[in-house]
């Protein structure tokens, strides 16, 4: 995944919580703070998640290539 995905993913997720805890609080502070952690929370697992993802050979060969055809 790109880490545009990432933070994306992790935005609709963190505006959904913000929302939900907006419309059953009425509070706009406590959904704010409803977002930013769930934000946090969400970046972090998901860029572990990621962290733990070994490529496999075809993904191996792919980088390779990249790497070969960057250098001048």
């Amino acid at each position: 995944m790109k880490p545009l995905e990432l933070v994306g993913l992790a935005g609709v997720m963190a505006v959904f919580l913000g929302l939900v805890v907006l419309m059953s609080t009425r509070e706009p502070l406590l959904a704010l703070i409803g977002f930013g952690i769930t934000f946090i929370v969400v970046l972090v697992v998901i860029a572990m998640l990621v962290l733990n993802i070994k490529p496999n050979d075809a993904e191996k060969t792919d980088i390779d290539e990249q790497d070969k055809g960057q250098k001048p």
